[in-house]
C-alpha cells in the first residue's frame, strides 16, 4: 500500500483532502478506500453549484463487490468535479491521490479532518 501523502488532511470516512487555498478543497478516495473497495467500476458524482454539508452523502462509487457512499469532508459548494472519472473510474484505483473527485468552494466547516499519522494510526485500527 502507498503511503498516505503528508500534506494532505484526511477524513474519518477515507477521503483525502488537498486545501488548494482557505476555502478551496479537492477531494479524492483515500489509498485505503480503492483497496478496500476493489475494482471500481463507476463513479457517480454530485452536480456543479450543489451545496454540500460535512458528513453528508454526495457522491458514490460503485466497485465489483458493492456500491459505496463518498461523504463530504467539508461543508461548501461543488465548484468543479473531475469528468474523466466518469468514463473512467479506474483511474482512482490506478492513482488514488492524483485521481482527485471533486473540488469545492466557499468552504465553511471542516470536520474533524486527520494529519496523514493519524490517519495511518486510524486505518490500522480498522484493518
Amino acid at each position: 500500500m502507498m503511503g498516505n501523502p503528508k500534506e494532505l488532511l484526511y477524513a474519518k470516512t477515507h477521503e483525502w483532502v488537498e486545501m488548494l487555498d482557505e476555502t478551496t478543497a479537492k477531494i479524492g478516495l483515500t489509498d485505503f478506500a480503492q483497496h478496500a473497495l476493489g475494482d471500481i467500476v463507476f463513479v457517480n458524482l454530485p452536480e456543479v453549484g450543489d451545496e454540500v454539508t460535512v458528513g453528508a452523502t454526495l457522491a458514490d462509487v460503485e466497485s465489483v463487490k458493492a456500491v459505496s457512499d463518498i461523504y463530504s469532508p467539508v461543508s461548501g459548494i461543488v465548484k468543479e468535479i473531475n469528468e474523466e472519472l466518469l468514463d473512467n473510474p479506474g483511474l482512482i484505483n490506478a492513482d488514488p491521490y492524483g485521481a482527485w473527485l471533486f473540488i469545492i468552494e466557499a468552504v465553511s466547516e471542516k470536520e474533524e479532518l486527520l494529519g496523514a499519522g493519524e490517519y495511518e494510526a486510524f486505518c490500522e485500527e480498522e484493518e
